[in-house]
């Protein structure tokens, strides 16, 4: 045998045995136990948000909001609540949440609250609750009650009503915020030109609804997440404070209006979001 080819033979194996190498780091790489990589952490599919809007207001309201949790590749979806009845909108919901696969995070505003603690009870894939310038009433409380329980509201100076009739034939008022009094009253730190908007659009609740008698509420027993608005009109941020606390919230404060979906959309994804990691 010659030396040349001698010499050829053996770049040839080490040619093989280099590649050989190169390929089963490769393939340990892609396919060893994520053990073996201390800093890897291997990220599920994400709960889906369910939002809920509360009175004198619908789902636009949340539209920032939805933005920035899209952005962060979260599954949305922004129900419209009927704002007739604390029982049938929280039928509603129960049957909207029925209809989603996997994990939830279950987020109200306002009068939403009330109607998520409803409709949140026995559902077993919603695992957080996030409650945003919002009541928690306990069983037998109504939105009403709760709003009056401290001082600070002057929603009821705000207010006009208009006689309605339900589909059942009986009578109630559809609630209205004057649109002389929105823009004070609801949304005090946004601008004039989107308040202007949110005054022809808002949606009325009935005053049956905010009458209505809390069932026994989800946040017993599932984890919940309150954001306090401390200029709040509508409810007195001491009343938020009080349901937060005796819920045993994971609470923050954001200093805003009672629409604060809309004046810090980002402190609102931020709460969410904080629930939503909590979610296994």
């Amino acid at each position: 045998m010659d030396r040349t080819s001698g010499t050829n033979r053996a770049r040839t194996a080490l040619t093989a045995l280099a590649t050989a190498s190169v390929f089963t780091g490769l393939l340990v790489t892609a396919t060893g136990p994520a053990a073996a990589d201390k800093g890897a952490t291997v990220e599920g599919p994400k709960p889906t948000v369910v939002l809920v809007h509360g009175a004198f207001a619908d789902s636009t309201s949340w539209n920032d909001v939805v933005r920035e949790l899209r952005h962060d590749r979260y599954p949305v979806v922004a129900v419209a609540n009927p704002l007739r009845s604390l029982s049938g909108d929280s039928t509603y919901l129960k049957e909207v949440l029925a209809g989603i696969d996997g994990p939830i995070v279950l987020a109200g505003h306002s009068y939403g609250g009330s109607v998520i603690s409803n409709a949140a009870t026995g559902n077993e894939n919603v695992k957080a609750l996030v409650y945003l310038a919002a009541f928690l009433p306990e069983k037998g409380e109504s939105a009403a009650d709760l709003a009056a329980k401290f001082p600070g509201s002057t929603l009821g100076d705000a207010l006009r009503s208009v006689p309605t009739t339900n589909a059942d034939g009986s009578q109630t008022n559809d609630l209205y915020i004057r649109s002389d009094k929105f823009h004070h009253q609801f949304a005090a730190d946004v601008h004039r030109a989107t308040t202007d908007l949110m005054a022809v659009t808002q949606r009325p609740i009935t005053d049956t609804a905010l009458a209505g008698e809390a069932a026994e509420p989800a946040w017993k027993t599932i984890p919940s997440w309150v954001l306090v608005a401390t200029q709040d009109r509508n409810i007195p941020p001491a009343a938020q404070e009080f349901m937060a606390q005796r819920a045993h919230a994971h609470t923050s404060k954001a200093r805003a209006s009672h629409a604060v979906s809309v004046s810090q959309p980002g402190k609102v994804t931020e709460v969410i979001e904080d629930a939503a990691r909590s979610v296994r």
